[in-house]
């Protein structure tokens, strides 16, 4: 299990840079993979790297496995890859070295967000497709924090709409109300 990626939800694959390895790539378009977020640390870059950038859309994130790294920093810009791949009508591997902390914890981000879930039934859901995931215990505190972050953009986007008509209803207000005090004025002075 492992060495092989898996389909997280549909569309969204998390795997080990092997799954992504020259000798897969019969595998990865038997699977109808598109896209590819390639995860690594600098150090990593002779190892961990795009293999086929003119068959694949490539997003290549320089994330450390430390508790320290700050991971939720690229949780958008991967939601914002992987929905653009999906609405395509493409899939999407993501992987690191392992596909156990780095690129989980990515993968958990976009799970937690698209599905509307908790840090916890997101985890629950990705490690019943991919066991042996384990994101370190900083990457687990920022997908803690996150949740609040998503949800709060969640609302604002909902209220956005009706924020916007109040907002019209208040200027369509003020411009009677100063239409009415000009046409007052104009009434007194023709008294």
């Amino acid at each position: 299990m492992r060495r092989h990626m898996q389909e997280i939800i549909p569309g969204v694959f998390l795997g080990p840079y092997s799954a992504a390895s020259r000798s897969k790539l019969q595998s990865l378009l038997d699977h109808g993979i598109t896209h590819i977020i390639c995860v690594r640390h600098a150090i990593e870059a002779n190892l961990i790297k795009p293999n086929f950038p003119n068959i694949f859309k490539y997003l290549v994130l320089e994330i450390a496995d430390t508790m320290t790294e700050n991971i939720i920093q690229h949780f958008k810009m991967v939601k914002v890859f992987i929905d653009e791949a999906l609405n395509m009508g493409g899939r999407v591997l993501v992987h690191g070295n392992a596909g156990i902390s780095r690129s989980a914890a990515l993968v958990l981000a976009y799970v937690m967000e698209t599905l509307e879930i908790s840090q916890t039934r997101a985890f629950a859901l990705v490690q019943q497709k991919r066991g042996c995931i384990n994101p370190n215990l900083g990457f687990m505190t920022q997908l803690r924090e996150y949740e609040p972050i998503y949800q709060a953009q969640k609302t604002l986007r909902k209220d956005l709409p009706s924020l916007e008509v109040q907002r019209n209803k208040r200027t369509i207000h003020q411009t009677e109300m100063y239409n009415r005090s000009q046409d007052n004025i104009e009434n007194a002075m023709d008294s």
